[in-house]
C-alpha cells in the first residue's frame, strides 16, 4: 500500500480552525472523511510555517479587535498534536532559499522581495518529504510542487 503525504497550506489549516462557519463546513467534513476513510494510506502534515502563519493571524485578530481567538488557537494546537507536525530545519530553509531565488529569477515571484515567502518554505518542506500541498492557492504553489485544491486531492482508495 502506497502512502500519500499531504501538507496543509495556511488557507486550509485556517479554515479547519473555524469549522462552524458555513463556508468552512465542506472542508471540515472532507478532512474528517479523509482521516477516517484513508487513515492508513494518507499521512497528513501540519508544517511549522503554516502553524506560524495561522497562529500569527489569530493572535493579531485578538490583539487588534479584542475578540477571543482561544477556541481557534486550541483547534490549531489540536491539529499540531493530531497530525504529523513538520518542523522547520536548516535543510528546509536552504531548499526554500533556492526555490525563492529560482522563482524570482524566472520573473514569477510568489511574494514581495523583502518577504519571507511562506509558499517557498512550504514547497521546500513538501519536496523534502515527497508530499503534495493541499491549498486554495494552487497557482502559486504548483510552480514548485504538486498542489491541489482540497476537493481535487488524488487519493488511492
Amino acid at each position: 500500500m502506497t502512502t500519500t503525504s499531504l501538507l496543509l497550506d495556511t488557507s486550509i489549516a485556517s479554515r479547519l480552525c473555524h469549522p462552524a462557519k458555513e463556508a468552512n463546513q465542506p472542508i471540515a467534513e472532507w478532512f474528517e472523511r479523509l482521516l477516517v476513510e484513508n487513515g492508513r494510506s494518507v499521512r497528513v502534515f501540519l508544517p511549522e510555517i503554516v502553524d506560524y502563519e495561522v497562529r500569527r493571524g489569530l493572535v493579531h485578530v485578538a490583539l487588534k479587535s479584542g475578540r477571543s481567538t482561544t477556541r481557534s488557537l486550541l483547534r490549531l494546537d489540536r491539529l499540531g498534536e493530531t497530525l504529523d507536525y513538520l518542523p522547520l530545519d536548516t535543510r528546509t530553509m536552504r531548499k526554500a532559499a533556492g526555490l525563492w531565488a529560482e522563482a524570482r529569477n524566472s520573473g514569477l515571484p510568489t511574494a514581495a522581495p523583502e518577504a519571507l515567502d511562506g509558499d517557498a518554505i512550504l514547497a521546500a518542506q513538501a519536496l523534502l518529504v515527497g508530499g503534495l500541498v493541499v491549498t486554495e492557492n494552487v497557482r502559486h504553489l504548483e510552480r514548485f510542487v504538486r498542489a491541489y485544491r482540497w476537493a481535487d486531492v488524488p487519493l488511492e482508495s
